[in-house]
C-alpha cells in the first residue's frame, strides 16, 4: 500500500470530502487497513481561477510545490490535489514534485471513453471552461465537450463562490438550470468539474448521468494507495428514485 498525499484547501469543504470518500470507498475490515493519508490543508494558497483570468498577479502553483514537496519529504508516495482548475499547472507540479501527481483530467477521460461516453457536459470553474485543458484531452479520447451559456456559467460560479466556498447550502435552482441546458445540448453524461460541485451530489439528489471528478480521483486515490470496494467501479450516477 502507498500512502497518499493531499494538497489541500482548495477549497477546504472539498478536502474534507474528499478525505471522507477515500475512506469511504476503501476495501477494509478494520482500521489498520485504511490507506495511510498525509493531508495539508491550505486555504491561503492563492485563487486558482482569479489567476487563470488574469485578476491576480498571485500564482498559486509555487506553494502548490512546496505543499507537494513536504508531502513526498514526510513519506507520501502519490500526490492527488482535490481542484480541477489546479490541474491547469499538471505540468509544472510534475517537474517539481518528486512523486507522481493523478492526472485527474487524462483519469476522466479514460474511464468516459471505457464507457463509450460521446459527448459531456461541463459544469466547472472559468478558470477550467475558458483555459480549455479539459475540453482538449477529453477531445483527444473522441468526446465532444458542450458547455453552459454564459448566464448558465454564472449560475454554476454562484454554485461554486456564493455557496460551497461561503459555507452555505447549494442553490439547487442555479445547479438544475445549468444542467437542463447542457442535457438540451446532447450531454450524455455531465461533469462535475469543480470539487465544490461534489456537495451538490452529496446533499441533493441530482438524478442520472453525472460524473463527479473529486469522487473519481478517491477511486484512483484508493485504487493506488489501497484496496477499492467493488460498489465504486461505476460512478455514473443513475436514476434511484
Amino acid at each position: 500500500m502507498e500512502t497518499l498525499g493531499v494538497i489541500g484547501g482548495l477549497g477546504p469543504m472539498a478536502s474534507a470530502y474528499f478525505l471522507q470518500m477515500v475512506t469511504e470507498m476503501t476495501d477494509a475490515a478494520e482500521d489498520q487497513e485504511h490507506i495511510e493519508v498525509l493531508l495539508h490543508s491550505c486555504p491561503q494558497i492563492p485563487d486558482r481561477t482569479r489567476f487563470l483570468l488574469g485578476k491576480s498577479s498571485e500564482d498559486p502553483c509555487p506553494p502548490m510545490i512546496r505543499i507537494g514537496r513536504q508531502l513526498a519529504e514526510n513519506g507520501a508516495q502519490r500526490i492527488a490535489i482535490p481542484c480541477v482548475t489546479a490541474n491547469f499547472f499538471y505540468d509544472r507540479l510534475c517537474r517539481e514534485i518528486p512523486v507522481p501527481v493523478i492526472d485527474i483530467i487524462s483519469e476522466t477521460a479514460e474511464y468516459l471513453s471505457a464507457r463509450d461516453i460521446k459527448c459531456v457536459g461541463l459544469m466547472a470553474t472559468d478558470g477550467t471552461v475558458r483555459c480549455g485543458f479539459f475540453q482538449k484531452q477529453l477531445e483527444v479520447f473522441g468526446i465532444r465537450v458542450v458547455l453552459p451559456s454564459d448566464e448558465r456559467q454564472a449560475d454554476v460560479m454562484a454554485v461554486i463562490y456564493q455557496d460551497v466556498k461561503a459555507n452555505r447550502p447549494v442553490d439547487m435552482d442555479r445547479f438544475s438550470k445549468a444542467a437542463e441546458e447542457l442535457r438540451a445540448k446532447g450531454s450524455e453524461v455531465i461533469l462535475l468539474g469543480c470539487t465544490e460541485l461534489s456537495m451538490a451530489r452529496r446533499d441533493n439528489g441530482i438524478g442520472a448521468g453525472y460524473l463527479d471528478v473529486m469522487q473519481l480521483m478517491a477511486k484512483v486515490s484508493v485504487e493506488h494507495c489501497g484496496r477499492l470496494k467493488a460498489a465504486y467501479t461505476e460512478l455514473i450516477t443513475k436514476y434511484t428514485g
